[in-house]
Order: structure tokens, then C-alpha cells, then sequence
């Protein structure tokens, strides 16, 4: 009879630890998300471990996620919460994925830096896309000190950017994107382009916002070599540089669609009608062909353009004043042919 007990005692026991590991590997080592692609959480500022809970209700599975709840309260996750965007991979467990939340081992994200017109512009787009408040970068852009600490002014802060894909990681401080930034803007000037700015007698940031300006002329990069020669040629003969896009960007209003006299009375630095030379900085955050265009610009002795009359995206060149009319009349007649105004 002992020997009945003694073997159900241990029969018994058996079975309660298969049991426990069952629940264990059942709350604890099953998949967690409840999804066959790899799903992120987004942690911020005010985040506690409620809220975090809540975020991963999206994307677990019931089970799991008390599993997970049970190792967070017991390790006193409320206390270690880092910020960041963390990855889920599909066959991950529990235990996998709160290491990667309590040790803060992010996921990063591929941030391409846009070729947007105005820094209130940036601003939103990052806002979208990082941690940071869209106000805090607006107000730091538009700021002397802030800039100034990066050797800018709010005039040529575009100038820093330069459009391409980074890795970076979501809850990055704006100082810490704005050394990024830097770093980045320095390799980029390294060597060539650095010294072919030099030749020409101009700055990396006379560069970029002599092209910012070509890249609103035209979306051709091809052609963006020619009017980079052009402008070029009314630099070094101080001719007023009379490009529309400037006057577009004095208004603030990029919807304007013919450029009358009466909008190039604006007093505005930026207004190359009235103003000879490069404007203060920028005026969109120029593009790595626009920049490439003014380096390598091609020489010849035009000193005029206009848009083509067949609304092609390209321009007649002229050497002449007259002959800048001729071409200017074909395209007016155009535009009222068509009723822009």
C-alpha cells in the first residue's frame, strides 16, 4: 500500500510540474505577437507601464501578454522604462522582448531628409517621423542662438541638410539630430566639392542656396548644369539675378503661378529683382543634383533664360536683352493662350 502512495505521490508531482511548465512555456515562451511581420512600439516621455501595456495589446496575443505583464511587474519595469521604438519580430517570447524594452535596444528607423521649401515645413515632417516636437524644431531653427551653436544663422540653417536616407534612432534629441546632421553635411563637403566651391569663390553655403534656387527653376537636372552656368555669369558680373522662385519665396506664397510687376516691388532680401547678389540663404533645402549642378555648371556666356513656350519644364537661353525678350513674349502669349494668370 506504501508503495501505491509513494508512486501516486510522485505520479502526482509529475504531473503538477508538467503542468507548470506547460503554463510557463504557455504564458511565457509562445510567440508574442500575433502578427507575421515584425510589428515596432513606440515609447515616449509620458509613457508609464501601464501605457506600455496598453501599446502592446495592439500587437500581442492574450496569453502572452500576461506573461509578459507578470516578468515586467516582477522586475519593476515601472522604474527602468526606456523611450524608443522596439521591434517584434514574429516568433519572439516574452521574455525576448521585454530584455529589448528593459535594456533600451532600439530599432532604428531610415529617416530621408526631405527638399522642403521652409523650415516650419521641416519641422512638421520630423515631427512625423521622431520624438521631437514639431514646435521645439521650429522654434530652434528659427533661432540665432540654437543655430549659431552649429556655425548657422536661421537665414542658412537649409543649407546644413543635405536630402539623403539616414539611420538614426526615433527618440533622438534634437541637439544629438543636429550634430547628425552636421556630421553628415561635413562628409558630404569633404574633398571635391569643398575645393570646386573654392575655384568658383564661393561658400558651401553660397552653393546650396544658388542651388536651391536652380532647383526651383526647374525639376530637369539635366538642364540644372546650363542655368547654374547662367547664374553664375550674372554673379560674377553683379547683375541682379531676377529669379522668379525668389520672389515666390519673399510672398510666402509658393502657389503663384506668373510673376507680375507688382510683385517684384516687395522689399524683401530675398527679392532678386531689387537686390543684387545671392539672397541670405536658401530658399528650399537643396538638392544633391542642384549642388552638384552649380560645381559643375557649364560655361558659356548666357545671361538670360526663360521657360520654354511648349510648358516642357526647360528654358530658352539668351545672350542678349533682346533676344531675352523675344523668348519672353513667345511664353507670355503661351501662358494667356492657356489662361494662367
Amino acid at each position: 500500500m506504501k508503495q501505491i502512495k509513494s508512486k501516486l505521490y510522485l505520479y502526482t508531482a509529475a504531473v503538477c510540474i508538467l503542468v507548470i511548465i506547460g503554463l510557463v512555456y504557455y504564458y511565457f515562451f509562445t510567440p508574442l505577437s500575433e502578427h507575421d511581420t515584425v510589428q515596432y512600439v513606440y515609447i515616449d516621455d509620458d509613457d508609464t507601464q501601464d501605457s506600455v501595456f496598453a501599446k502592446m495589446e495592439t500587437i500581442a496575443n492574450k496569453h502572452a501578454l500576461t506573461g509578459f505583464r507578470a516578468i515586467a511587474r516582477h522586475s519593476g519595469y515601472d522604474n527602468k522604462i526606456h523611450t524608443g521604438r522596439y521591434a517584434v519580430a514574429p516568433k519572439e517570447n516574452a521574455f525576448t522582448v521585454y530584455r529589448r524594452l528593459k535594456n533600451g535596444v532600439q530599432a532604428p528607423i531610415r529617416l530621408t531628409i526631405p527638399e522642403t521649401r521652409t523650415m516650419n515645413r521641416l519641422a512638421g515632417f520630423l515631427a512625423g517621423k521622431l520624438m521631437i516636437d514639431s514646435t521645439e524644431i521650429a522654434q530652434a531653427l528659427g533661432d540665432s542662438a540654437f543655430c549659431g551653436k552649429y556655425g548657422y544663422t536661421p537665414e542658412t540653417i537649409p543649407a546644413l541638410f543635405v536630402p539623403d536616407t539616414y539611420e538614426v534612432y526615433w527618440n533622438l534629441t534634437l541637439d544629438d539630430f543636429m550634430r547628425r546632421m552636421l556630421k553628415e553635411h561635413n562628409a558630404f563637403w569633404k574633398g571635391q566639392r569643398t575645393d570646386k566651391a573654392k575655384a568658383m569663390g564661393m561658400t558651401p553655403n553660397e552653393v546650396a542656396t544658388m542651388a536651391s534656387i536652380i532647383d526651383e527653376e526647374t525639376a530637369n537636372n539635366a538642364e540644372k548644369p546650363m542655368i547654374a552656368g547662367m547664374y553664375y555669369n550674372r554673379l560674377k558680373q553683379e547683375m541682379p539675378l531676377q529669379a522668379d522662385p525668389t520672389v515666390k519665396f519673399a510672398w510666402k506664397d509658393f502657389s503663384i503661378k506668373r510673376i507680375y510687376n507688382k510683385l517684384l516691388r516687395i522689399e524683401n532680401p530675398y527679392n532678386t529683382y531689387k537686390n543684387i547678389g545671392l539672397p541670405p540663404g536658401p530658399i528650399k533645402i537643396a538638392s544633391v543634383a542642384g549642388i552638384d549642378a552649380v560645381l559643375d555648371h557649364v560655361k558659356h556666356d548666357y545671361l538670360y533664360m526663360c521657360a520654354k513656350e511648349d510648358f516642357s519644364g526647360t528654358h530658352n537661353f539668351a545672350r542678349t536683352y533682346e533676344e531675352h525678350l523675344e523668348n519672353a513674349a513667345r511664353y507670355t502669349k503661351a501662358l494667356n493662350e492657356r489662361g494662367i494668370r
